[in-house]
């Protein structure tokens, strides 16, 4: 017997925010704002779980990579003005669930993103970072936030990020694209 749709975008919320590591009780941190290590094993059926809860809630899932350039990218340097808005829109929603990009937005169980480009890493005022992170020593670039969000487990060991990573390279363009327009992107001088 077929599952109901909402069953389906229920279990991949269920995935995404158990990811996200929201404190147990009797943790030391319990009541605070914390990242955690996600505790659940990496699986296509989770990237399925999320694709299949993305396209029963209207949203289509992310487009091949012969979607049309967006004018809202015009601007930016190749190859991300070549990037789809709508993509990028939609993959940041696997993001959103843990960040925000508005100015003066809040952190919450990830920093703001806003100005992330041009930025130190773990420099988010008020956000508790990992220890990696905090002994990381770079500053965030599309370039390096690419190959952060193709696996932040593999990337940076021992940071707290529990995203499993965005694996095609078109939907990590795009989603780096529209960071970098909803974010305040400034082309360096």
């Amino acid at each position: 017997m077929a599952q109901p749709r909402f069953h389906s975008a229920f279990l991949a919320l269920g995935l995404i925010l158990a990811g996200c590591g929201a404190p147990q009780s009797g943790d030391e941190n319990s009541g605070k704002t914390v990242q955690t290590q996600a505790t659940a094993p990496e699986s296509s059926s989770t990237a399925s779980a999320i694709e299949e809860a993305t396209r029963s809630e209207g949203t289509p899932a992310p487009t091949p990579a012969a979607a049309e350039p967006s004018s809202e990218f015009a601007a930016l340097p190749a190859p991300y003005s070549e990037a789809s808005y709508a993509t990028g829109k939609r993959v940041f929603k696997l993001c959103s669930t843990c960040h925000t990009v508005a100015e003066g937005g809040p952190n919450t169980i990830g920093p703001n993103l806003y100005k992330i480009f041009g930025r130190q890493i773990g420099s988010t005022e008020g956000f508790n970072y990992s220890e990696a992170v905090e002994n990381a020593d770079f500053i965030w670039t599309p370039e390096q936030l690419d190959q952060w969000l193709e696996s932040p487990r593999n990337f940076l060991p021992g940071n707290r990020m529990a995203f499993q990573g965005v694996r095609k390279p078109t939907d990590r363009q795009a989603v780096i694209a529209y960071l970098m327009v909803e974010t305040g992107w400034e082309a360096a001088e």
